[in-house]
């Protein structure tokens, strides 16, 4: 089982445990890897964690937190906490949520709360079936009523900080119960609203909160209605952080699901730039799976005439498209075959039909029509996309001429 390290110790912009911590102007310590990438490499100029402007970009070793960190990985080498016993906890958390509500420290609270919860599977449940779900969220949703409040704000994301650790799911009696409290209006709202306006690390663990919900059979029509483009905003900003990796894929999981059912929501993604985002993560995902859920958001958005146009108007839309074509893996050439017919059989101009031999998608379609021995969709897709356009193909320069026997398969006179 994974170490449980304490929040206090993990940076706030990946959520790993800080090997060199350094703090900046502010007084937040962050991981000096990750607070230099946010400096040098996204040119940023305020604090992660609570957005506000520096006056200065110097950063400072933590050696305290340096030595507190090596100190509490020494003492639990095996994965070991000392523990109080349950009685003592279940006093703790009936204590802690009866009084939160009327509590003027209600971050301090939401910590101590948090501390409980995390000690294992037991304290989840008891915090559940204590009703400790209604009371935090009863906390989380006040954002909607002090909008301006920077107290409450905190005090919201540090209801998420907990709630992320709950297990969420529409089979099991607890879980449903959590499911059900999480996925009200207010409750979506509010963590939309923290995805969109809260530090790194909040908008982490409302991100983590979605992608749970995900597994649920969850509607997200209100929340797409409510929120906007601003929603979809937030999970590209996100599906672009390079520095949060558990954040990006989170947001990923959630585009698809919030995306495959809802042509209004793909017309809403396509108009906050997720084609212009998605193409130019394409080229740099550092991972088959990665790669091949890019596409499927790809084929979805260009299933819409908007979604087409916004590819075929970027520079990178084909070429990127293109490279992916057996070159990631069998499903990443399936979806691109797909992306390709769709382009080509709706917006077929003369750029899309140039490009699209400049770039290699031509000859590696040839290859593909070659390989796929036996009939499919992928390659009676590739057949009508010969069918289509192989006449103004053969007419450029550029075309493999070695590849012009495999048009013999292909009747272009029909």
């Amino acid at each position: 089982m994974e170490m449980e390290y304490p929040i206090d110790f993990r940076c706030p912009i990946s959520m790993e445990l800080m090997r060199e911590p350094v703090t900046i102007c502010t007084g937040v310590t962050y991981e000096r890897k990750n607070i230099t990438k946010w400096f040098s490499t996204y040119n940023k100029t305020t604090c992660p964690a609570t957005m506000q402007p520096l006056r200065s970009f110097d950063i400072t070793p933590n050696h305290t937190l340096k030595r507190l960190i090596d100190a509490w990985l020494g003492e639990n080498d095996h994965h070991h906490r000392h523990q109080s016993p349950p009685s003592t906890r279940h006093h703790d958390l009936v204590s802690l949520l009866s009084t939160i509500g009327s509590s003027p420290f209600k971050v301090t609270c939401l910590k101590k709360l948090r501390s409980i919860v995390e000690m294992g599977e037991d304290t989840k449940a008891d915090f559940i079936q204590s009703g400790g779900v209604e009371v935090v969220v009863q906390i989380l949703v006040q954002i909607l009523f002090e909008t301006s409040d920077f107290v409450t704000f905190r005090a919201s994301e540090e209801a998420l900080a907990l709630l992320h650790l709950l297990p969420i799911s529409s089979d099991h009696d607890d879980d449903t119960n959590t499911f059900d409290i999480l996925s009200k209006p207010d409750s979506m709202t509010s963590m939309a609203i923290v995805l969109q306006r809260g530090s790194a690390e909040a908008r982490f663990y409302a991100i983590t909160i979605f992608k749970n919900i995900t597994k649920t059979d969850y509607d997200w029509t209100f929340i797409i209605q409510d929120q906007g483009i601003g929603f979809f905003k937030s999970l590209l900003e996100l599906l672009s952080d390079e520095i949060c990796t558990k954040a990006s894929s989170c947001a990923l999981e959630v585009l698809i699901q919030v995306l495959s059912p809802s042509k209004k929501s793909r017309l809403k993604a396509i108009e906050a730039g997720a084609v212009c985002v998605l193409i130019e993560l394409l080229p740099d995902s550092s991972s088959r799976s990665k790669c091949e859920k890019i596409l499927q958001l790809v084929k979805l958005l260009c299933e819409c005439a908007e979604g087409r146009l916004a590819l075929v108007e970027h520079h990178m839309g084909i070429p990127a498209i293109s490279k992916t074509l057996l070159n990631v893996s069998n499903t990443a050439t399936k979806t691109a075959v797909k992306i390709m017919w769709l382009i080509s059989s709706f917006h077929p101009t003369e750029r899309v039909v140039e490009e699209m031999l400049v770039y290699g998608s031509v000859k590696k379609l040839l290859a593909l029509l070659h390989m796929e021995g036996r009939r499919s969709s992928t390659k009676d897709k590739v057949v009508r996309m010969f069918k289509l356009h192989a006449h103004s193909w053969r007419k450029y320069p550029c075309f493999p001429s070695d590849f012009n026997h495999y048009l013999g398969l292909v009747d272009v006179s029909c």
